[in-house]
């Protein structure tokens, strides 16, 4: 490992001769050090070798975690000598700052070039760099310099300039319990790896923890990939939009550094403010608040398992689930306690309550859907079907999802009538996958875990499917080529649930995303309304059953077709 230690010349500014609260203060202050290093051997970025320095102020002595300021690309705005005023004015808490550059692989000869990771790693979506930086740089430098560092995310800022910029905005977005405090110059957030998907899910994703500064500048680049200055922009308005805190300074300059080195110490002073306040979440859309009750989270109704999936509400709203791989189906009773509904569910996947208040279970094991009556007696519904998931009508007819074939056109949709006949009603999705009904059982909804749609048909009197339509268009995201779909459901009001690899996606009749309710651990297959007076959501998320109250409310097996209203369209 490479050591050096720079010697710091603070470029201070006349506007230092006064604090924010108007005392005369000295140019004498504190100087910090910054020591630089190298680092190798990552597993996120494998093959990688990167620069990164460690600031660390006068006024630390490790008693107690220092708060930390993560940049990319190094040492930028003059940062320590602006943090070396602050801390000493206690503007900022004792803060260590790490700058880190973009990794290369190291080219094998001299006739060759270096990879250069630096759009890969920042610009691109998702969590890959979040989790370099907090598994692997930051406890290195935590043991290796010896350094107490906060892991609270309210003790945390990160920034950066250009790509470096939206690199610090993703990872905040990705890991808001790691990073609440974002500082963004000329941020890149066009269309390089995605990012100017951002303002879109801004808008519609539930409201993050997070405190942004912008700063950009009319003469940024235009180029093939997008307008910097119009993009910036629309990050302010839509983060201002779904209730951020949000703060900016626009100006006349290019894609350069030069304002927000001048304007740092306010960038600074501003993230900074009220701490150790936490940063509060905003309320977001309108579609947002019709949905989530304030106060109300998700909290944990259940943990242990090998792979939770199928949650199916009876009429009390009693939820019923399964773990798959342990072949349990688990009961959550109106008072939150948990009990062994069955112990052996043959692995069943899908299940959904018919109007008769029997519960239906697909078994792709057996290749049987079985039905159960309320004492956890079973009967066999119909055969012959390696099914994945299911939805009951009022009329006692199911539908039950069949996909896992190599041959698309063999992945198909059963129709299983009253009297137990059965037919094929469609086929040739990628993955069929969850299914469910419109509240008025006009409509079915079937979604393709293997591509971004949801397919809508119109139900026939005899059951049969008629006007397939690719209509509800999901997100994905960018670290994946398939939305993951998976359960769905819907409310009283015909908005539709969907389970999927960024969390429940909530659309509205008309198909279109309105709202994305993450999940706390990433993960949800599945999910139902439950509760007395079904108002809770229940989601089946890996290992552990989440429940989160909201102002919807689902309907009850035994409530027969219920006509919403018409949507705004």
């Amino acid at each position: 490992m490479k050591r050096h230690v720079w010697t710091l010349v603070a470029v201070l500014t006349c506007s230092w001769a006064v604090s924010a609260r108007g005392q005369a203060v000295s140019n004498a202050v504190p100087k910090g050090t910054v020591t630089k290093y190298t680092f190798e051997g990552s597993a996120v970025f494998p093959g990688t070798t990167r620069e990164y320095s460690v600031y660390v102020p006068a006024q630390y002595d490790g008693t107690r975690p220092a708060c930390v300021h993560v940049n990319q690309d190094g040492v930028q705005f003059n940062l320590p000598a602006v943090m070396d005023r602050l801390i000493a004015d206690r503007e900022m808490p004792v803060t260590v700052g790490v700058f880190v550059t973009p990794g290369r692989v190291k080219a094998l000869t001299t006739n060759a070039l270096d990879r250069f990771n630096r759009s890969f790693e920042y610009d691109g979506l998702g969590d890959a760099y979040a989790r370099f930086i907090l598994d692997e740089l930051l406890p290195h430098i935590a043991r290796e310099q010896k350094l107490n560092l906060s892991t609270n995310g309210n003790d945390r800022s990160i920034g950066g300039s250009s790509s470096g910029a939206i690199c610090a905005f993703t990872a905040a977005w990705e890991r808001p319990d790691a990073f609440s405090r974002v500082l963004s110059a000329v941020g890149t957030y066009v269309g390089l790896r995605g990012g100017n998907d951002y303002p879109t899910l801004i808008r519609k994703t539930e409201p993050k923890a997070l405190r942004v500064f912008l700063q950009d500048g009319s003469a940024d680049l235009n180029i093939y990939c997008g307008d910097w200055w119009m993009a910036n922009q629309e990050m302010e308005r839509a983060l201002a939009f779904a209730g951020y805190e949000v703060n900016h300074v626009w100006g006349e300059g290019g894609h350069n550094g030069k304002q927000m080195t001048e304007i740092s110490a306010e960038a600074m002073r501003w993230l900074w403010k009220d701490w150790p306040a936490p940063i509060l979440k905003g309320q977001g859309s309108q579609q947002m608040r019709d949905l989530l009750l304030p106060g109300e989270d998700w909290q944990l109704a259940g943990a242990g398992y090998a792979f939770a999936e199928g949650p199916a509400a009876n009429a009390k709203g009693e939820v019923f689930f399964n773990d798959i791989p342990n072949r349990k189906t688990w009961k959550v009773g109106l008072d939150g306690r948990l009990s062994v509904f069955t112990e052996d569910s043959k692995k069943a996947n899908g299940m959904a309550f018919g109007r008769d208040g029997r519960l239906f279970a697909v078994s792709a094991e057996s290749g049987q859907v079985v039905a159960y009556d309320e004492a956890g007696q079973a009967s066999v519904a119909a055969e012959g079907i390696a099914g994945n998931d299911i939805a009951v009508r009022a009329d006692g007819s199911l539908y039950v999802t069949a996909p896992g074939s190599s041959d698309p056109a063999s992945n198909c949709v059963w129709l299983i009538r009253a009297d137990g006949q059965k037919t094929v009603v469609d086929s040739g999705m990628k993955f069929p996958n969850g299914v469910t009904l419109s509240p008025d059982q006009s409509l079915l909804y079937v979604c393709d875990s293997r591509s971004h749609w949801v397919y809508s048909y119109q139900i026939q009197p005899d059951g049969t499917l008629n006007y397939k339509q690719k209509y509800d268009h999901l997100h994905q995201p960018d670290t994946a080529d398939e939305s993951g779909a998976d359960g769905m459901r819907c409310d009283r009001e015909g908005r539709l649930y969907v389970a999927t690899k960024m969390g429940i996606q909530v659309c509205d009749q008309a198909g279109r995303v309105a709202c994305i309710l993450p999940t706390p651990n990433g993960r949800v297959a599945n999910l139902c309304f439950g509760g007395a007076d079904y108002d809770t959501l229940y989601a089946a998320c890996g290992d552990k059953l989440f429940k989160r109250k909201l102002k919807a409310r689902g309907l009850a097996p035994s409530a027969g077709p219920v006509k919403p209203a018409t949507p705004r369209l």
